[in-house]
């Protein structure tokens, strides 16, 4: 024990003498880690002049505590700066937050407040005091201090924000709706900060955490259908709920959401529908309404048939989970008119914890029934297409018969056609019975396909048929040899295989084919391996290029068939001179001669004929027009040209402004064109202006107007002749005019000393001439 007080001892004495130590290094300026190092002998060096050791004073706070909100119209007294030092006169300053400002101090050290604080803006203030002796000497330095601002209940809680929640109906006690939440500014350590949650209004369903503000069931027996919104009101209060505590209130939205605890009810127990025996299969029929008091998503029934009924009706959910009466399979009026059954419905409820709340109301069976109406129905086959078969090359009377029915109670006659004209086939239009048009060919066509028709007479409904017409194969077709370039070499022996025949058959029948010689060849044979090939084997050998001969073979072939069909094609075989290796170097020319086809014989001549009818028909066109240009140049010269003669006449010279020639094509007929049934015969220029030998010629006008008028008429009635593109006028002076005339139409050979009869004699060419000038005598003058 004595041992342990002395180490004690010890222990003071060396923390009092570091204390020391450490305080005259603050007052010389040192660091403290110098100070640690130095000694009290140090420390004495260091000062200029003697220092004297002293003893460490102490600031002695009280606690310092303002309250917030308190008024300060004069500041007031909230405490009192001490120290250890009790000196007579002394003196202190204050730093730091709200020194001098908020915070004063007297010579006495007492501490003054000078305003209000609020505690919400500033809870403490840090501040520092130093204390002087009366000569301005500092006796304590740099004491830290906390003025602290004591919070009164100033503020009321605040909800920062709407609250909404939501719960199942039917939840358990205890449920979790939604949690609320209010903030209070006042310190949360006192009363004043601390909230307290209650509702104000219908307890009955909900209840609150007073101190988490958790929303919770009351009850189990929540009821969307019955009520499915709650509004509750929660109050938050201060002061731990006392009364004296501010409140603050808020609305909470609570929503019932749906669960399915209503089962599926018809709205009737019996349901009556009509419809058409012609309804479409698939297509609704009617629906069956249903009420359910739950949400739509939480309405699921489940609709059961009997099951007789079930393969001709189906119930599909519509889109607000009614039931839509769907048919299966068609209808038919004449079989059944009308149907009743009974549909049940119900829901799955087994997750349920409580029996449905309309389980004893519900109605979850309902009579249907439903009337079938009558409609005219089109003709029906029996099968829905038919096929037959036919025999090529054969006609055939009776192919077989299609058959239609009228499906309702008049039993209407019916009539069958067949709708493709070019059809081969033909069908009895009142038994349905078919029948060739034609003989049918199977290389041609295998498969004639057409649509027979059915309609109700007189002009009724009308349905149709598909018929397929099998050709069946006879064998009508010879085999064609099929086989490659046959050549023989020089130096070919006997016996020596120089090609393979084969052949083939355009008819479907499996053929045996067999090869023989149709003519005995002294060079080669035939030798037939019983497979539908055969080989040609030189008889006698070798040859030579020199033999101006061409080889060749007429082969027989058969294809075993029923009846057996036979074909002789004439097969060439080439001379060559081979290698060592029959492999040819060099060949004569020569033809490989094959039988040509009937068909092909027909193509040729028809071709020939054709030929032969366009050169028939182009001379033809050749000729016509040839004695067409030969009546024209008979006819006369046509000049499309307007000539107008009404000025005095220059003589012979006057010749020359028109062709006098064109008047001369009235020497005839009046018509441009001669034609062979028409003879010759004086025109009606002759007759105006031909004079007589006693008489001076005159011109009358009504004369040339009578012929031109001839002329149109004649060229709007003359189908073979050229059309008029003008009108030609030609218009001469009459004899009352005083000068005369001087024109050379005038002229007339009895003013003449020249006799014009010798033209008769020059020929035909010069008849219009002779005609005008040569000719007198009436019998050449015409009535028109």
């Amino acid at each position: 024990m004595m041992a342990l007080l002395q180490l004690w001892t010890m222990g003071l004495v060396a923390t009092v003498a570091l204390s020391v130590s450490l305080t005259v290094a603050e007052d010389l300026g040192l660091p403290v880690g110098e100070a640690e190092k130095l000694g009290p002998a140090d420390i004495v060096k260091k000062e200029s002049h003697p220092v004297l050791f002293r003893q460490k004073r102490d600031w002695i706070w009280n606690s310092l505590y303002v309250e917030e909100e308190k008024p300060a119209p004069i500041p007031y007294k909230i405490g009192q700066l001490k120290s250890s030092q009790n000196l007579a006169v002394k003196s202190f300053e204050i730093d730091g937050e709200g020194a001098n400002t908020i915070f004063t101090v007297d010579r006495k050290g007492d501490l003054f407040v000078t305003r209000a604080l609020d505690r919400e803006e500033k809870n403490s203030y840090h501040l520092t005091a130093r204390m002087f002796d009366g000569n301005r000497k500092l006796i304590e330095d740099s004491g830290h201090f906390i003025v602290q601002v004591t919070d009164i209940n100033d503020n009321s809680p605040v909800f920062p924000r709407t609250y909404n929640g939501s719960i199942m109906e039917r939840s358990m006690i205890g449920t979790k709706v939604v949690e609320v939440k209010a903030t209070d500014a006042d310190d949360p350590t006192t009363a004043n900060g601390e909230l307290r949650y209650s509702l104000i209004n219908d307890l009955s369903a909900f209840e609150i955490d007073s101190n988490t503000g958790v929303i919770s069931c009351k009850i189990n027996t929540l009821d969307r259908e019955s009520k499915s919104h709650y509004v509750v009101v929660v109050k938050a209060q201060d002061m731990r709920g006392f009364a004296s505590g501010s409140t603050a209130t808020t609305s909470v939205s609570i929503s019932i959401t749906d669960t399915n605890d209503n089962i599926a009810s018809f709205t009737r127990r019996t349901y009556e529908l009509q419809v058409p025996e012609d309804h479409n299969v698939n297509e609704r029929i009617g629906t069956l309404e249903l009420e359910d008091r739950d949400q739509i998503q939480n309405k699921e029934p489940i609709f059961t048939l009997p099951s007789e009924n079930s393969r001709l009706f189906n119930i599909e959910a519509s889109p607000n989970k009614d039931g839509n009466l769907m048919l299966k399979k068609a209808l038919d009026y004449e079989t059944t008119n009308s149907y009743t059954f009974t549909v049940q419905v119900r829901e799955d409820l087994t997750h349920l914890r409580f029996p449905a709340d309309n389980l004893n109301s519900a109605v979850t069976s309902a009579q249907v029934y439903i009337k079938v109406l009558d409609v005219d129905e089109p003709p029906v086959f029996s099968p829905d297409s038919y096929t037959f078969t036919v025999v090529e090359e054969s006609i055939v009377n009776n192919i077989g018969t299609v058959s239609a029915k009228d499906p309702d109670g008049d039993n209407k006659h019916i009539r069958y056609s067949i709708l493709d004209k070019d059809c081969p086939i033909g069908i009895n239009p009142s038994t349905g019975q078919l029948f060739t048009l034609r003989m049918l060919d199977r290389e041609l066509e295998a498969t004639h396909v057409f649509q027979v028709k059915a309609q109700e007479q007189p002009n009724g409904l009308e349905s149709f048929v598909k018929v397929n017409i099998t050709v069946e194969d006879i064998n009508d077709n010879k085999p064609e040899l099929t086989v490659d370039e046959i050549f023989l070499c020089e130096n070919d022996m006997t016996d020596t295989v120089i090609g393979t025949l084969r052949a083939t058959d355009k008819d479907d029948q499996p053929a045996s084919f067999s090869f023989s010689l149709a003519t005995e060849s002294s060079n080669f044979s035939i030798r037939d391996h019983g497979n539908s090939t055969a080989d040609i084997i030189v008889k006698m050998g070798p040859f030579s290029l020199d033999d101006p001969k061409d080889y060749s073979v007429d082969v027989r072939i058969s294809d075993g068939g029923q009846p057996i069909q036979t074909s002789i094609t004439k097969l060439a075989i080439k001379s060559c001179r081979c290698d060592v290796r029959r492999i040819p170097t060099h060949c004569k020319a020569g033809a490989r001669r094959m039988g040509v086809s009937v068909h092909a014989l027909i193509a040729i001549l028809l071709c020939i004929l054709t030929i032969l009818v366009i050169v028939i028909l182009f001379v033809m066109r050749k000729r016509y027009q040839k004695d067409s240009l030969a009546s024209m140049k008979n006819s006369g010269e046509i000049h499309e040209q307007l000539v107008t003669y009404d000025e005095e006449g220059g003589g012979e010279m006057d010749t020359n402004g028109y062709d006098v020639s064109i008047l001369s094509s009235a020497c005839h007929d009046g018509s441009l064109l001669r034609r062979p049934d028409h003879h010759p015969h004086p025109s009606l220029y002759a007759m105006v202006q031909k004079p007589s030998h006693h008489s001076q010629p005159t011109a009358c006008k009504g004369d040339m107007a009578m012929m031109i008028e001839m002329k149109k008429d004649e060229a709007d009635h003359d189908r073979d002749g050229f059309p008029y593109d003008t009108l030609h006028i030609y218009g001469y002076e009459g004899p009352e005019s005083l000068a005369g005339s001087l024109s050379s139409l005038g002229s007339s050979s009895t003013g003449s000393n020249l006799d014009y009869d010798f033209l008769s004699d020059w020929g035909p060419r010069f008849k219009t001439l002779a005609e005008l000038y040569g000719v007198d005598g009436p019998e050449y003058y015409h009535q028109y």
